[in-house]
């Protein structure tokens, strides 16, 4: 037996590795590695506790003078964060830029990022904001900001979106990818979405790269702003494949809103369930028709409930 378990992994492993030479995926690039999805995820929960002190770590502002703590906070982030933008940069090396042009652009994608920091930190609260106004059940905002799944996948694509709009290859990807695993919230990085946003219960919510939200949405778990057709592949990126939710609208738990040329009007309230592929005026209020419920008892008599 041990023989033919030898022989067999013998096949196994000649099978395998012929994809190895032959999948350009599995050829990493002479010289270059991966930026490391470990330390990206550590970017990120820096971050978190420089945007909400005193939660996610064990330190006491408190007790220490606030500029200290987010300084140096952010000046460990930056050396890691450079230094993964600088590894994507040069494994995405397209324009076969040197060594120092890509430490410059990576340089000054920071910059601009860190810039950023204190922008995203006012629409975060402003996303905690909408939590609490937005849900009954919330008993403060400290609880939005410590357990609401919603949120933080909110927080992740705020970090994320900036790095998108800067090009940077595979980091984006990564921490929203990061964020989705966490709370099944899937949240593209390359959509647009404006303040006070809320996500009720969050699982399952799909948001594509395209898609434009504007003030004021709120949306239930289960909802989809996708694209209508995706057979073309490649041939549509760069497309605008999702749809358009103007401001103060309301999407409520299952609803699909497909294509880019559809928008819902703002202040519209769409039912659950629902499933749009064309505009939705202004102040509209979609609602999907109850289904005929059929209830069987023990006599056998059926009585249906519209």
């Amino acid at each position: 037996m041990k023989g033919e378990f030898k022989m067999a992994i013998g096949r196994t492993v000649r099978e395998i590795a012929q994809y190895y030479s032959s999948e350009e995926s599995f050829a990493i690039k002479t010289g270059k590695h991966l930026p490391n999805r470990g330390a990206i995820i550590g970017v990120i929960k820096d971050l978190r506790r420089v945007m909400f002190p005193g939660y996610f770590g064990t330190e006491n502002i408190t007790d220490t003078a606030p500029e200290y703590f987010i300084g140096n906070t952010l000046t460990e982030v930056y050396e890691v964060l450079k230094e993964q933008i600088e590894t994507a940069l040069m494994y995405k090396n397209e324009e076969n830029k040197s060594a120092e042009e890509l430490s410059v652009q990576a340089m000054e994608i920071c910059e601009y990022f860190f810039g950023r920091l204190a922008h995203i930190q006012r629409l975060l609260l402003k996303d905690v904001q909408a939590g609490f106004d937005g849900d009954p059940a919330a008993k403060s905002k400290e609880e939005i900001i410590f357990s609401y799944p919603g949120l933080y996948a909110i927080f992740v694509y705020r970090i994320a979106h900036e790095l998108y709009i800067k090009n940077v290859p595979f980091i984006p990807r990564i921490m929203t990818e990061h964020a989705h695993s966490r709370t099944g919230i899937d949240i593209n990085s390359g959509a647009t979405i404006g303040e006070y946003f809320f996500i009720d219960h969050g699982t399952g919510i799909v948001i594509g790269e395209t898609t434009c939200i504007g003030d004021h949405v709120k949306l239930y778990q289960g909802v989809t702003l996708g694209a209508l057709s995706t057979r073309s592949g490649q041939q549509l990126a760069g497309v605008k494949r999702h749809p358009t939710i103007k401001d103060k609208v309301t999407i409520y738990s299952g609803a699909t809103i497909l294509g880019g040329e559809t928008v819902i009007g703002e202040e519209s309230v769409i039912a659950g369930g629902s499933f749009i592929t064309s505009s939705v005026p202004p102040r509209t209020k979609v609602i999907v028709k109850s289904p005929e419920l059929t209830f069987k008892g023990q006599s056998g008599e059926n009585d249906v409930w519209e």
